[in-house]
C-alpha cells in the first residue's frame, strides 16, 4: 500500500515471444525432480508501484529446484550492465555451481551481451526457457516471488540508489536467513499426472544442499560454522529493521537521474568465496542504532 493509503496497481508486463536467439533453446519446464542441485528457475519482479515509466528497482531471483536454494538480487533497472552485475554478485556467494538457468523469454535475459558473459563466466551452462505465455512453467520461483520479495517489499515503488543498496543489504541477510533456517518442502507428486500434491519433510535448504555430497569439504565446513555463529532471530529483526528504513526512504526526484554504476557489487577477495557478500553486509551491522 502506498504511503497515501492507495492501493498501487501492479505493474504488468507482457510475456516475450520467441526471438532469433530463443528460437534454438529448449522450451518448457523443468523435472521437479531433479537431484544435483544447480538448476534454476529465473524471473525478475518489477518494483514499479502504480506507474512503470522511466527507471525503477527490479529483483532478479534464482531458485534451485533441487534443494530450493534462493537467491536475490536487487538492480536498478534492467540494462545489460546491471544484470551482468547482479549475476557476478551471485557467482560469487552461490555455494555451488550453476548448470543451468531457465528464465522466461525476455529480452533482457536472451541477448547478445549476456548470452557471451554467460559463455564466459559459466562455460559448461545449459539454459532453457519457458514457452511465452506459460507463467507455470516457473512454478517456484513465481511462488518465491510472492512470498520472498512482495511478501517483504510489497508494491511500492523503489527508484532510487539508495534504495536499491538497502534492499541487496536486506537481501544479504534474507540470504541467510531462508537458505539456512527456514525449511522448504519439495513436490514429491508430479503435477501432471496428478492433482493431489504431495511432499517431503520440511528441511532447510542447507541441510538438502549438505546431502547431496556437491559441497567441498572446507566449503561446507565454512557454511556450518556461519550458521552456527548466527542468531537468527537476531537476523530476523535486522531484516526488518532495514524494512524499516527501507519504507522511510525517498523517491527519486523528477528529472533527477540516477547513477547505477553506485549500485554495481564490489566483491572482497580476502573473504571466503560462499560468503564474501554476506559476511561483509553482516559483520559489524551497518543498522542505524
Amino acid at each position: 500500500m502506498r504511503r497515501d493509503g492507495h492501493q498501487p496497481r501492479l505493474a504488468r508486463t507482457r510475456p516475450s515471444p520467441p526471438n532469433a536467439l530463443t528460437r534454438s533453446i529448449p522450451a518448457g519446464r523443468l523435472p521437479r525432480q531433479l537431484p544435483e542441485p544447480g538448476h534454476f528457475e529465473v524471473d525478475l519482479v518489477h518494483q514499479a508501484g502504480d506507474s512503470t515509466t522511466g527507471q525503477y528497482v527490479h529483483t532478479l531471483q534464482l531458485i534451485d529446484v533441487a534443494t530450493g536454494w534462493s537467491e536475490r538480487v536487487a538492480i536498478l533497472g534492467r540494462s545489460y550492465t546491471v544484470m551482468q552485475d547482479a549475476f557476478e554478485r551471485i557467482l560469487a556467494r552461490l555455494p555451488f555451481p550453476i548448470l543451468e538457468l531457465h528464465p522466461d523469454n525476455g529480452g533482457e535475459f536472451f541477448n547478445h551481451f549476456l548470452l557471451t558473459y554467460w559463455k564466459r563466466a559459466v562455460p559448461h551452462l545449459t539454459l532453457s526457457r519457458s514457452r511465452p505465455f506459460h507463467k507455470n512453467d516457473n512454478p517456484m520461483v513465481e511462488e518465491k516471488n510472492g512470498s520472498l520479495v512482495r511478501g517483504y517489499i510489497g508494491f511500492a515503488r523503489l527508484d532510487t540508489v539508495a534504495q536499491t543498496n538497502l534492499l541487496n543489504q536486506i537481501y544479504d541477510r534474507m540470504w541467510l536467513l531462508h537458505n539456512f533456517f527456514h525449511p522448504v518442502m519439495r513436490q514429491q507428486s508430479d503435477p501432471d499426472r496428478t492433482a493431489v500434491r504431495r511432499y517431503d519433510r520440511p528441511v532447510p535448504a542447507f541441510d538438502r544442499l549438505s546431502v547431496t555430497g556437491i559441497l567441498p569439504p572446507d566449503r561446507q565446513a565454512a557454511l556450518a560454522d556461519l550458521r552456527q555463529a548466527t542468531n537468527p532471530l537476531d537476523l530476523r529483526n535486522e531484516v526488518h529493521l532495514l524494512l524499516d528504513r527501507l519504507s522511510r526512504l525517498p523517491n527519486a526526484k523528477l528529472g533527477r537521474a540516477q547513477d547505477v554504476h553506485r549500485t554495481l557489487f564490489k566483491p572482497a577477495p580476502h573473504l571466503p568465496e560462499a560468503v564474501c557478500s554476506v559476511a561483509l553486509s553482516i559483520e559489524g551491522s551497518t543498522i542505524a542504532r
